[in-house]
C-alpha cells in the first residue's frame, strides 16, 4: 500500500513526543521516555509509516543544542560568510566556527552530535521492529527498511565528516552497552554508510507520486552515496563517483531547469533538478513553546540569514547572520548566478537595515526571507517554509565531471557536464583538459553551488582549507573536523577520547 507523506506534516508533531530521546546527560542516551508506548506502537503499516516519518523528521531539526542549521553553518566555517548576529555574543557558538577558537565546550559540535544520534536511534529502531511485524508486506518492510538505510547513512555521514572518529552504533543499546561503544575509525563508519546506501539502492524506486514527493529514491541514494566517494577522496574511488553520477544522468529523471533564479523560489521545490530536499512547512503554526523538541516544521534558518530589523520591498527582516564575504561577492561579480546568490543590502532603492556583527552590506539570496512567504499562523521566524536543496541536479553533474577527470575517463563527457551547468546560465563552453579541466571544475563548483553548505567541505577534501582558510585561524591537523562534545566525553566514564589539537 502506498502512503502519502502528508503523515509527515499531520502525524509527527505528535508521534515526535512519543519517541523523543532523553535530555539525560548520560552518554549517548537516546532511550526514548515513552517506552511503553513505543514498544507497543509497531503493529501494523500505518504505525510503522509514521514511526518512518519521525526518521525524516530529524533531517529538519536545528536545535538541539542552540542554533545548529548545518547548511549555514557550513557556510560560516567556510570563506563564504561571515557568523554575522548583532554582535559577537549574539551566537558565539557560530563565531567560533567562524574563526576557529573552537573548544570541547564551545562551538556547534553538542548539536550536530544530538541530532545525529538521535536520527540513527530512531533508524536503529525501526530496522529492528520492521521485522517484528506480521501485518505488513514484504514490499512494504523492504520499501520502508531501505528509506531508514538511506537515511541512517545520511546522519553518519554527516557526523563522520564533522567528526572524523566517532562511536559506531548499529542496533539499539542495551543498559550495559552504553560504556562499551567502540569509537572507531572513519573507514569503519565509512563500510557502514556504503552498505547502507548500496542497500537502498537496490531497492528504492526511480520515482515517487506527487503525494510522496519528500521519499527517497534511488536516484538520491546514488548521488549521496557518490558524495560520500568524493568526500572519502581515494583516488580508487573516482570512477565510481563517476558511474554512479552517470547513472543519475541516463535515467532521464531530472534536469536543470532553464533558469538558474527558478530553483529557489516555491514553485522551484521538488523541480525536476531536485534529487533531494530537507522539506519544511509554513503550515505548522509552530511557536517558541514547540521549538525546543526539534524546531517545529519551518525552517529557522531562513529568518537567521535575513537582514536586521530590514524595512522595504521583496524581503522580510531577519536577524543577520552568514552576511556573504567580500571574497565571494567579488568572485562572483562577473557571473550570472550573483543575482540569485547574493543581496547587495545597500542597492536595494528604498530600503534600510541594521548593520549587525561582521556586516559586509551582502547577504544570501537563496534562502533570504521573502514577504510572500511569510506563514499566515504562528511565529512567522519558526514558520518559513523553504525546503533545503540537499542534492541538485547540478551537482550530480559536476560530481560526474570531477569523478571522469580524476578516474581518466572521458574528458569529452566531463566538460559535456560541466558546460551544461555552464550554458544553462548563459556562459560559454569551456575546452580545457587535464588539470586545468579540473580546476574548472572546482570553479565551477563554487560558483554554481555558492551558500549552499557545500564549500568547507570541498576545501578538505581538495587540501586547500589550509591556505584559503589560514586568515580565518584554520590550523592543519585541527579544524578539519570539530571536537567532541565535553559532556559526552565526561559523561563516557573513558570510553571517548577527544580529537588531536582539542
Amino acid at each position: 500500500m502506498e502512503r502519502t507523506m502528508k503523515a509527515i506534516k499531520t502525524v509527527l508533531p505528535v508521534f515526535a513526543l512519543v519517541i523523543t530521546s532523553s535530555c539525560s546527560k548520560d552518554f549517548l542516551d537516546t532511550r526514548p521516555v515513552g517506552r511503553v508506548l513505543e514498544v507497543n506502537y509497531y503493529q501494523n503499516e500505518e504505525q510503522a509509516f509514521e514511526a518512518l516519518m519521525s526518521v525524516y523528521d530529524v533531517l529538519q531539526w536545528n536545535d538541539q543544542h542552540g542554533y545548529t542549521m548545518f547548511r549555514f553553518l557550513q557556510n560560516v566555517a567556510s570563506d563564504e560568510t561571515h557568523a554575522g548576529g548583532s554582535d559577537a555574543s549574539d551566537q558565539p557558538s557560530w563565531v567560533a566556527y567562524d574563526n576557529f577558537t573552537l573548544t570541547p565546550n564551545l562551538g556547534p559540535q553538542r548539536g550536530f552530535w544530538r541530532k545525529g544520534y538521535k536520527g540513527i536511534y530512531r533508524a536503529n529502531l525501526y530496522l529492528e521492529k520492521i521485522e517484528q511485524i506480521e501485518d505488513a508486506s514484504l514490499d512494504f518492510k523492504e520499501r520502508t527498511s531501505a528509506e531508514a538505510r538511506f537515511l541512517r547513512a545520511k546522519f553518519y555521514f554527516d557526523l563522520v565528516r564533522l567528526f572524523g572518529r566517532i562511536p559506531f552504533i548499529d542496533h539499539t543499546l542495551g543498559a550495559s552497552e552504553y560504556y562499551e561503544i567502540d569509537q572507531v575509525s572513519q573507514e569503519k563508519v565509512y563500510e557502514l554508510i556504503i552498505d547502507d546506501l548500496e542497500s537502498a539502492i537496490e531497492v528504492l524506486p526511480e520515482t515517487v507520486n506527487s503525494a510522496n514527493t519528500g521519499r527517497a529514491t534511488k536516484g538520491a541514494a546514488q548521488a549521496l552515496l557518490a558524495r560520500v566517494y568524493l568526500f572519502k577522496n581515494d583516488p580508487s574511488d573516482m570512477a565510481k563517483v563517476a558511474s554512479l553520477c552517470e547513472t543519475i544522468i541516463q535515467s532521464g529523471n531530472y534536469a536543470l531547469l532553464p533558469n538558474y533564479g527558478d530553483i529557489w523560489t516555491k514553485q522551484g521545490e521538488w523541480s525536476s533538478e531536485s534529487v533531494f530536499e530537507i522539506t519544511y512547512s509554513e503550515n505548522s503554526e509552530s511557536g517558541w513553546g514547540s521549538f525546543g523538541w526539534g524546531g517545529g516544521e519551518g525552517n529557522v534558518g531562513v529568518q537567521f540569514i535575513g537582514m536586521r530589523d530590514y524595512n522595504g520591498p521583496e524581503f522580510a527582516t531577519g536577524w543577520g547572520f552568514c552576511p556573504v564575504s567580500e571574497d565571494l561577492e567579488q568572485f562572483m561579480s562577473n557571473d550570472p548566478r550573483y543575482q540569485h546568490t547574493i543581496i547587495d543590502a545597500d542597492a536595494i532603492p528604498g530600503s534600510e537595515y541594521t548593520p549587525g556583527y561582521q556586516n559586509t552590506g551582502y547577504f544570501i539570496r537563496k534562502y533570504a526571507p521573502l514577504t510572500s512567504n511569510l506563514a499566515a499562523n504562528g511565529d512567522a521566524a519558526l514558520n518559513w517554509g523553504n525546503n533545503i536543496r540537499e542534492i541538485r541536479y547540478a551537482d550530480v553533474l559536476l560530481m560526474a565531471a570531477e569523478g571522469l577527470v580524476r578516474s581518466g575517463g572521458s574528458e569529452g563527457s566531463a566538460r559535456n557536464y560541466l558546460n551544461q551547468v555552464r550554458n544553462r546560465v548563459g556562459l560559454p563552453s569551456l575546452n580545457s583538459s587535464g588539470s586545468d579541466l579540473l580546476d574548472d571544475i572546482y570553479k565551477e563548483r563554487r560558483l554554481e553551488l555558492a551558500t549552499e553548505g557545500h564549500r568547507f567541505f570541498d576545501l578538505i577534501r581538495t587540501g586547500e582549507a589550509s591556505s584559503v582558510l589560514s586568515s580565518k585561524g584554520f590550523i592543519s591537523g585541527i579544524h578539519e573536523v570539530l571536537p567532541i562534545p565535553q559532556q559526552e566525553i565526561d559523561a563516557s566514564q573513558g570510553v571517548l577520547t577527544q580529537n588531536s589539537g582539542y
